[in-house]
């Protein structure tokens, strides 16, 4: 290929996808207490209540390491990094001075999702496809940025302790400050992580779940992911629902959270990321 897309653990691609289409994945990482865990390639046992665990980006060495790489197998046409939005993490400001050390920085381009999870993952695959097509690194490159501007993403949190802890709701003084029996749905906006909704119950939380994922889908149809952190039954009723109500899903994947963004939400979350127009 031309160009090569890499991305970062976040997205949440499932492997045999990234294998498939030769996107490089750079591991994000979880502390446990002094231990440092590279997120899809060390083996790992969370405790994701404990309040000893949290998450780190991508150094700019292992991101530079990553971009060198993709740099060489892309028949010095270029690289395109989509990473998960910079206000979530500092991977994409550690990706921006990678580049700035690299003899062939013009050549790597560095994209904000905007987002986290499969909502970083969608774009990421439409950009590849388009690599894999030919495309050039302008193309590849708007392509990837055009779906982040697109994606949509609502998560429903069972607990919120790690959303606390964390410190990435934008909205927290005014969700913290209210009655915590309340099921928090949220949703990324500009990058942001904030409060869409609370909920009484969760299954009333579930039904506005998939009411703003079908009202974000749109009537063009739309690839779709549902996410979830030890929430697997709910998570592929949830998708069987979207299956029916949006017209024309172009593409439905189901996976988990991995670590880094499970030490945030917490066990139960369930998230659906839309991407209108497919990916």
């Amino acid at each position: 290929m031309a160009v090569v897309v890499v991305t970062d653990s976040s997205a949440s691609l499932p492997a045999e996808l990234a294998a498939e289409l030769d996107i490089a994945v750079v591991p994000l990482h979880v502390l446990i207490g002094d231990r440092a865990i590279r997120e899809g390639v060390d083996p790992v046992d969370i405790d994701y209540a404990s309040d000893t665990v949290t998450t780190s980006a991508a150094s700019p060495g292992e991101l530079r390491a990553v971009y060198e790489q993709a740099w060489e197998l892309s028949d010095s046409d270029g690289v395109v990094a989509v990473h998960i939005s910079r206000q979530l993490s500092g991977t994409w400001e550690a990706g921006r001075q990678a580049v700035r050390d690299m003899d062939a920085a013009d050549r790597v381009r560095l994209v904000d999702s905007l987002g986290a999870g499969l909502a970083t993952g969608l774009p990421v695959l439409a950009a590849a496809r388009r690599a894999r097509a030919g495309a050039p690194l302008d193309i590849v490159y708007d392509t990837a940025v055009a779906a982040s501007s697109r994606a949509r993403t609502f998560i429903l949190v069972n607990r919120t302790e790690q959303l606390r802890r964390g410190g990435r709701l934008s909205s927290a003084a005014a969700f913290f400050g209210s009655e915590l029996v309340t099921k928090p749905l949220l949703q990324i906006v500009e990058g942001r992580l904030e409060l869409r909704e609370k909920v009484r119950t969760r299954s009333k939380a579930f039904a506005k779940l998939v009411a703003a994922a079908v009202d974000a889908a749109g009537e063009d149809g739309a690839a779709v992911a549902v996410q979830h952190l030890g929430a697997e039954e709910a998570a592929h009723t949830v998708a069987a629902q979207l299956r029916d109500l949006i017209p024309g899903i172009h593409e439905l994947i189901v996976a988990e959270f991995g670590p880094a963004l499970g030490v945030h939400l917490g066990v139960g979350a369930v998230g659906v990321l839309v991407l209108p127009g497919g990916a």
